[in-house]
């Protein structure tokens, strides 16, 4: 006898990123960085969060994923979206000087279910 037909069912991928991104900007306020800027978008790309910690300006990707192991995340940022999030953080800056003098640094926060974690200088702009 055939098996029964099951329909796919598509997740809600943007509900689970917008609540991927809010986990992961109260845990790095909690930490003492101020959030400056959320989803900023420029012809080249978006960046999830821009937040400052002292002298430095940073640059966070969130990638909250259901299915893979928090371990395995890390290869989701792939060279290409490296390169879209510095040519967008280069817009960014451009267009508020005020920060043109920070130290400038790409973060990754990786959130699935109740765990965050977080890859300060995940990547530099010399890939």
């Amino acid at each position: 006898m055939p098996e029964p037909f099951e329909p796919k069912i598509k997740k809600n991928t943007s509900s689970l990123g917008r609540k991927g991104e809010e986990r992961a900007a109260s845990a790095i306020e909690a930490i003492g960085m101020s959030i400056i800027e959320r989803n900023f978008r420029s012809q080249y790309g978006e960046i999830d969060i821009i937040a400052v910690h002292e002298d430095t300006i940073i640059f966070i990707e969130v990638k909250a994923w259901s299915v893979f192991n928090i371990d395995n995340l890390q290869y989701s940022i792939d060279l290409r979206k490296q390169r879209k999030i510095i040519k967008t953080a280069k817009y960014f800056l451009c267009e508020n000087r005020k920060y043109s003098n920070m130290s400038i640094r790409f973060d990754v926060i990786f959130v699935k279910e109740k765990q965050i974690k977080h890859l300060a200088s995940a990547f530099t702009e010399s890939v």
